[in-house]
């Protein structure tokens, strides 16, 4: 199935253009990834959005604080200007600025949302940022419905760097719901050319399977191990072993937990899944899920995880040439990154079966963002 792009194609960076590009949250996911990728978007191509129906559909419609945090982000990255942007907000209006960036930035969401997201929403514009940019974002790091920390670390980031986009995280406290106050430190480098395609179309052999397995304040309780066993064993009935490095943390400020497992493929792919901790969830069941989640994305013939298969949609269509990748199924959130990318990019996205093609545009903005630490001079 092909999706056809606008006959518009894409558009350059021009913050004074008068018409404003309308998006309707309500359609597809009707999530948050619309409001985040639509924001980083308009951030990109300079052209002005209004989102109406922000997650409209969800248990608790309209903006969250990570949403309107990626708001504030991107409005701190192009020096531009946000109406709506609050708590509960279903209308979100913005308008690009200057592309004026600093050298570094902190932000903090506030509660448990995602700093991981954030990262992933601010990474496309930082991409094309001609000097190095570090970030500080405080939150949650691990929780359910968004990429963990380590799959940021140890899937996403080695994809985008085969991409042309060099990106290091750190993590310097883990956070988990409810309080957060998790932190992490992106730092990314300037790449100096068009991103490059993903062209990984067939199934890869699994040439090794590892993890790891973190616990803070449950020591006594014997989490990280008690995780690792489970998922171990999960793994062992496939056929497969796993190591699991466990790591024990003190520095959060609740008690918390997280399970990452990945598996390496032959050609450099890396599959990866991943569960927190949550309340009476018992760490067995953790340590199981995640080996079921990694093992029904191998059992697909995925060449790209569930999160990774949404989450690099924008990069692709950003890359100059042909993107294609297999995706354990097509998603609404996956449908939705489609219907962004060609609104504002002009991509087109083909579906044949699990095989998704992205046509990249080769993205360069007309504009490059000046530096904020030069113009001060």
């Amino acid at each position: 199935m092909r999706r056809r792009a606008p006959e518009a194609g894409p558009q350059p960076y021009c913050p004074s253009r008068s018409r404003m590009l309308e998006v309707d949250g309500s359609l597809h996911s009707g999530s948050g990834t619309i409001v985040r990728h639509a924001l980083m978007l308009s951030a990109l191509t300079g052209q002005a959005v209004h989102i109406s129906n922000c997650r409209v559909g969800r248990e608790k419609p309209g903006l969250r604080a990570q949403h309107t945090w990626v708001a504030e982000a991107i409005r701190q990255l192009t020096n531009g200007e946000t109406e709506g942007n609050h708590v509960d907000s279903l209308d979100l209006v913005f308008r690009p600025g200057p592309r004026l960036v600093h050298r570094r930035y902190d932000w903090d969401i506030g509660s448990a949302g995602s700093t991981v997201l954030l990262a992933l929403a601010v990474l496309p514009y930082l991409a094309f940022v001609p000097h190095r940019v570090e970030v500080e974002v405080r939150g949650g790091l691990f929780q359910d419905f968004a990429p963990s920390f380590f799959h940021l670390r140890h899937v996403m980031l080695p994809l985008l760097e085969h991409m042309g986009l060099y990106a290091e995280a750190t993590m310097q406290r883990p956070g988990y719901v409810h309080r957060g106050q998790g932190v992490i430190i992106l730092s990314v480098r300037p790449h100096g050319a068009k991103l490059s395609p993903v062209m990984r179309d067939k199934p890869a052999a699994v040439q090794r399977f590892w993890g790891i397995s973190l616990s803070s304040h449950l020591d006594s309780r014997n989490v990280s191990q008690r995780m690792a066993t489970a998922a171990k064993e999960e793994l062992k009935e496939a056929g497969y072993h796993v190591d699991f490095e466990l790591v024990s943390d003190a520095s959060a400020v609740q008690a918390g937990a997280a399970l990452a497992a990945f598996a390496d493929c032959e050609g450099g792919g890396r599959l990866g899944a991943d569960r927190a901790g949550a309340p009476r969830r018992r760490s067995e069941d953790i340590g199981r899920y995640v080996a079921r989640q990694l093992l029904a994305d191998i059992r697909a013939g995925a060449t790209l995880d569930r999160f990774a298969a949404d989450q690099v949609i924008a990069f692709a269509a950003l890359a100059d040439g042909t993107s294609q990748f297999l995706i354990p199924q097509v998603t609404e959130h996956v449908q939705s990154d489609a219907w962004l990318v060609e609104r504002f990019l002009g991509a087109a996205t083909e579906f044949d079966g699990n095989l998704m093609t992205i046509h990249g545009v080769g993205f360069q903005p007309s504009q490059p963002p000046r530096d904020a630490r030069q113009e001060k001079l």
